[in-house]
């Protein structure tokens, strides 16, 4: 169908959310960018190279307890009633000799185990060992922990704080890591301002939280300028930013008489998808130019939103190597009904509460595409899947924590 048709047809036929999300990864290839990178600054970049431990942890043989260093031979004989005595010294154990120890401490020359601390007396000079220990007990061989040239992560793998920590532990202070993924966010509108609206303007809030999600996602945003409503300037601006890894535009997607974008890219590019089946924002299209993935999201913002979470962030984090975490859920029961529109898929703003002791989620009563406080104020959402007539008041749901970070 041509855009023109669409115009008149009002999206009859939308896309299934799934198969629109295939259609668009299908057009995303990762880029292959890479940096060093120091540990401090490592944290959630995804490793470009295999990572080898250069060293062994522990890199000696160490006391696993606060104790004596022993030969284990000496101390077969020990018990409560007859206990062994050896005699304390300071550096080496020789036969018949003991090395006060600490947690941690290397293992002294000679010893090949440790007696706790609480299983010997101390007289004099000399050590009174009440327990019998095994050679290796008490002890922390060399490479317990880590042993030299063991695989620590693979390409791929995306970098935790404890991570960074082993990395640190085995010698290793730089990384080779995949560069983020980098977004143009183009927000269009003749009606858009920044600030300080007249009559008929609206302040443009679209392009900023998109910027912020494409940075909470891994990527790296460049928040462009309001472009107005022109055939020409949008052309322009989509194509300033095809040196990016993905291209997002907000506002201008739907059918109106003003919605310019949708034709703009069919005219430099290829459109994959004009129109979905999901509620609030199935106006979304997708599109690629250039072999650069072009996400056209809705001027509503709760729209513009959802859409984002649903195709932007998979798109990003595919081209930047990014695993694609799910979000978090909560389940709790409902309070009101959800109603939905079979086919489609929903996404109903909830808020959670406590009331007799058990979790609910309450709708929000503003349910329109347009209401940004719905979702601002929300505290996640709960997804009717196309297969389901609405949900039942009473009913067990999940409540999707959208804004996690990852």
């Amino acid at each position: 169908m041509s855009h023109d048709d669409l115009r008149h047809a009002g999206f009859k036929d939308r896309t299934r959310v799934a198969d629109a999300r295939e259609a668009i990864l299908s057009a995303v290839t990762p880029h292959e960018r890479t940096r060093h990178v120091p540990l401090s600054r490592a944290d959630g970049r995804v490793v470009a190279t295999t990572l080898t431990a250069p060293n062994p942890v522990p890199g000696y043989d160490r006391a696993a307890m606060d104790g004596y260093a022993v030969r284990a031979e000496d101390t077969f004989s020990a018990s409560d009633r007859s206990p062994t005595v050896l005699r304390e010294s300071e550096a080496s154990v020789d036969p018949g000799d003991a090395v006060r120890v600490h947690t941690g401490s290397d293992l002294p020359p000679g010893a090949d185990a440790v007696v706790m601390i609480e299983h010997t007396d101390a007289v004099g000079d000399e050590v009174e060992v009440f327990d019998a220990v095994a050679e290796g007990e008490n002890v922390g061989d060399v490479g317990e922990d880590v042993a030299e040239g063991q695989e620590l992560y693979e390409p791929g793998h995306r970098l935790r704080p404890s991570d960074l920590g082993l990395l640190k532990s085995v010698g290793i202070d730089r990384i080779e890591a995949y560069d983020a993924p980098t977004a143009g966010v183009i927000p269009t509108g003749e009606e858009l301002v920044q600030s300080d609206p007249d009559p008929g303007e609206v302040i443009e809030t679209n392009g900023l939280t998109v910027s912020q999600l494409v940075d909470r996602w891994g990527g790296q945003p460049t928040y462009r300028d309001v472009v107005t409503d022109d055939p020409s300037a949008l052309r322009a601006a989509i194509q300033r930013d095809l040196d990016k890894d993905v291209v997002v535009t907000t506002g201008g997607s739907s059918v109106g008489e003003r919605d310019y974008v949708v034709d703009v890219v069919d005219d430099i590019g290829d459109v994959l998808v004009h129109g979905v089946a999901l509620k609030p924002g199935h106006p979304v299209a997708l599109g690629v130019v250039e072999e650069t993935p072009v996400i056209m999201l809705p001027g509503y913002p709760v729209a513009c939103i959802i859409n984002a979470v649903q195709f932007l962030r998979p798109v990003l984090k595919r081209a930047g190597r990014l695993p694609v975490d799910p979000h978090p859920t909560v389940e709790a029961r409902l309070t009101r009904k959800i109603s939905s529109e079979p086919g489609t898929r929903t996404f109903a703003r909830v808020r959670l509460h406590e009331a007799d002791g058990e979790r609910v989620a309450t709708p929000t009563r503003a349910s329109g595409s347009g209401v940004l406080s719905s979702v601002a104020l929300a505290d996640g959402w709960v997804v009717v899947p196309e297969e389901r007539e609405g949900l039942t008041e009473g009913s067990a749901v999940d409540v999707e924590n959208w804004e996690w970070s990852a």
